[in-house]
């Protein structure tokens, strides 16, 4: 498990991005630089206070295990952790420069819209594009608004985070004590905490926050028996890293354009949402009596049954979908329920449509077929790639003290109070800004409704909600009103030495994505001229492209590009199709009457399907669909798959001997994690194909150590030294190792040679 685990280790990512930092007491401060080398020289200093995932990781794992001995929070276990972020003209700064700007400066919304430019515009100049307008201006802002004054533009964002309110304060004297000497302004300063006693973990309308978090893929262990969810936290979806840390994988494998200094870093958003905690559940009170009124509801109804439907949980965080009757306050296990389905329930009559949590997280009950009376032939989408590329990370916690009507002052009606909202994401249009402007203040979301289910009722905009049971219009009012917004971004321990030093990295980082998609071998140009032929597959710019390159037979094995790159679309047997995940060839039609059969799995839309097509000997490798794409379950032995990333022959089961059918390793993609299996074809017309051995994760090999995706896998086009072993080179991300596999029923694997990078394959350098 460490080996999957592997970001758990990670001294580069600042902490509170996947750990999260988790401390009851927390203050923000605001910052502007106003002398740029004392600035560096501030930030040299800080840069080894800053904690690392590794620190928090390892101290939420200690705390969490002595919490379960004590039956309690242990109070010998204590840290102060610092996470800093900066902005755009924070970055500027101290740079001088910020590599990768987007110099098109595209208008928000637009085509050509951008993170990079959304991130040095801000959330001021995006203000009306994000509904940030009347009450929730910025102009009403108490932080983030420097058109006010030029001067109080925000360069950083400390975070200080601790277990007690006497550590943090300390720490906060020894922050302010810094930026005096360094000539560093504190332009705001925002405090939050844990609310105490029965409100602990809620947030100030009274309900449990922060239940529905993503899981990390290679920082979260995942469950042996759904290994899409977090042990222990059932539906609790595991996400590729990519989608919250800069040029980690992403869902699809979806390219990073973002520049070199970005990597092992996240965008931050940071937002004041204030909370009109007794106008809130007023109005929940004047709705309940509507729709009683209107005979909606029953007279019993209580205003927490409502509140729940508007929200979607109870106050305890038991999902409405689970108990729709009523809340169970002492239930632990409900409370952090994640393994919440919409499917039975398309029209929002269990959970509104328009409820904060199906608005913020529409799982599998996005999209359904309205013009259908028939419940057989709804449609929900399920959770796919599309709703795991918009997740978020939150790390928020409340401010100001909790409304009690029994007091006055600290408390009372009137008080500051509500939520400092933080979150992160690799990609601020399609997670953070597409969620608030589409989901939460889109009233027409979900789509193709007969009435628009409204905006979210808890933070989104005024305007009417459609109650589901009659289609019942009800006019909501807005009681979270934005206070203050930042757009940031907290780079990567390295990026910040680089940045004290008065730079940022600006030389391509080694492409995390696919260094390329999949190898085909030429099969008539095999030890032709002491080298084999083969065609490479990679992906440009979302556009696949193809070359012919060329490996020596011998122990240098030196590649050449043969022919430049040219788009798939060339081929005739690949009409229709924009990217090839990989090619099979049939074990028995290598070749058969001059030309050789492969099965191509392509994705098409949302599903990958596959085609038979053929490829002629001779010059011209002419080609042709020989049968039209079909769906994986055509497959027996592929049944439960959804994306098949390549096929690795079993060495000496090719075919195994005594039979009539070759054995391969199946390499697919579940949620986030890669999978085997292994699987049988025989040589036949039809190709019967078996599943002989069920999933298993890659972590099985010893040879894939450390190995979160592989590529694909490219056997030797000779024997290597020892005539009982194949060797393979071993394509994952941006690096390639080389590995054996021992003939026997083991088939033992070990690494031959380690990683190395992919730059060093000259065949598959980018073309000039």
């Amino acid at each position: 498990m460490a080996n999957e685990l592997n970001l758990r280790e990670n001294q580069d990512i600042q902490g509170d991005v996947l750990a999260g930092f988790k401390k009851d007491q927390m203050t923000l401060l605001f910052l502007t630089f106003e002398d740029q080398a004392r600035a560096r020289v501030w930030l040299q200093r800080l840069t080894p206070r800053i904690a690392t995932t590794k620190q928090v990781a390892a101290f939420n794992k200690a705390f969490s295990e002595a919490r379960k001995r004590s039956g309690g929070d242990p109070k010998a276990l204590k840290a102060t952790w610092l996470g800093l972020s900066f902005t755009y003209a924070g970055l500027e700064k101290l740079a001088g420069e910020v590599p990768g700007r987007d110099r098109s400066n595209p208008e928000p919304g637009s085509e050509t819209d951008s993170t990079m430019a959304a991130f040095e515009q801000g959330p001021v100049l995006r203000s009306s594009h994000l509904g940030d307008t009347g009450a929730n201006a910025p102009d009403n802002w108490v932080f983030g608004n420097h058109r006010q004054d030029p001067n109080k533009i925000i360069h950083a964002v400390l975070t200080i985070a601790s277990d007690t309110a006497e550590d943090l304060q300390a720490e906060l004297v020894a922050q302010r004590e810094a930026a005096q000497e360094f000539k560093i302004t504190i332009l705001f300063q925002q405090n939050a905490a844990t609310l105490s006693g029965t409100r602990r973990g809620k947030e100030h309308f009274g309900f449990k926050d922060g239940v529905s978090e993503p899981g990390m893929h290679g920082f979260d262990e995942p469950d042996p028996l759904q290994p899409e969810w977090v042990k222990g936290h059932p539906g609790t979806r595991i996400i590729p890293a990519g989608e919250f840390v800069v040029g980690h994988p992403r869902v699809e494998d979806r390219p990073n354009d973002l520049p070199a200094w970005a990597f092992n870093g996240s965008f931050q958003v940071v937002r004041r949402l204030g909370q009109d905690v007794p106008s809130w559940w007023a109005q929940v009170a004047r709705l309940l009596k509507e729709l009683k009124d209107k005979k909606a509801v029953p007279q019993e109804t209580t205003a927490e049954w409502l509140a729940a439907r508007l929200v979607g949980r109870w106050r305890s965080g038991t999902p409405v979908a689970k108990c729709p009757h009523a809340d169970t306050p002492f239930n632990t296990v409900a409370s952090d329920d994640n393994d919440i389905t919409f499917r039975d329930d398309p029209d929002g009559l269990i959970t509104p449509l328009f409820s904060h949590l199906r608005k913020t997280n529409p799982r599998d009950g996005l999209n359904v077929l309205p013009e259908s009376d028939d419940p057989k032939e709804k449609n929900p989408l399920s959770e796919d790639p599309f709703i795991d590329s918009r997740r978020i990370i939150r790390r928020g916690s409340p401010y100001g003290h909790p409304f009690d009507p029994a007091i006055e002052g600290p408390g009372g009606p009137d008080a500051p109070r509500g939520l400092l909202f933080i979150s992160y994401q690799s990609d601020l249009l399609r997670q953070f800004e597409f969620i608030q402007k589409s989901w939460i203040d889109n009233e027409n979301f979900p789509p193709g409704r007969p009435h628009k289910p409204g905006s979210d009722p808890m933070v989104g905009g005024n305007g009417d909600i459609s109650w589901p049971d009659g289609d019942i219009p009800l006019s909501f009012e807005q009681f979270v009103q934005t206070q203050g917004a930042v757009y940031a971004f907290s780079p990567s321990i390295s990026t910040l030495k680089t940045l004290s030093e008065g730079r940022l990295a600006d030389t391509p980082q080694p492409a995390l994505g696919r260094p390329l998609d999949t190898f085909l071998p030429i099969g008539d140009m095999h030890g032709v001229e002491g080298k084999s032929w083969y065609w490479a597959f990679h992906t440009v710019g979302g556009q696949q492209r193809y070359r012919a390159v060329s490996i020596a037979h011998g122990n240098d094995h030196t590649d050449v590009q043969e022919r430049p790159d040219r788009e798939v679309s060339q081929w005739d047997s690949f009409e229709g199709i924009t990217r090839i995940d990989c090619i099979v060839p049939f074990p028995d039609r290598q070749p058969e009457n001059g030309k050789r059969w492969y099965w191509v799995f392509h994705t098409l839309g949302n599903q990958q399907v596959y085609r038979t097509v053929s490829i002629a000997d001779g010059r011209d490798h002419a080609d042709e669909i020989e049968r039209p794409d079909a769906p994986l379950n055509a497959w027996e032995s592929l049944q439960g798959v959804t994306k098949v990333d390549f096929f690795l022959p079993v060495p000496d089961m090719q075919p195994e001997q005594g039979t009539q059918k070759s054995w391969y390793w199946v390499f697919h993609t579940v949620g986030a994690d890669q999978l085997y299996r292994v699987v049988s074809i025989a040589h036949d017309d039809q190709h019967a194909d078996v599943q002989e051995r069920p999933d298993r994760r890659i972590s099985e090999w010893d040879s894939f150590a450390g190995i979160d995706r592989i590529t694909t896998v490219l056997p030797f086009p000779d024997p290597g030294p020892n005539r009982s072993l194949t060797y393979y080179w071993v394509f994952h991300r941006d690096q390639y190792r080389i590995n054996t596999i021992a003939n026997g029923s083991g088939h033992l694997d070990e690494v031959a040679v380690p990683d190395r990078p992919v730059t060093l394959w000259k065949s598959l350098a980018a073309n000039p």
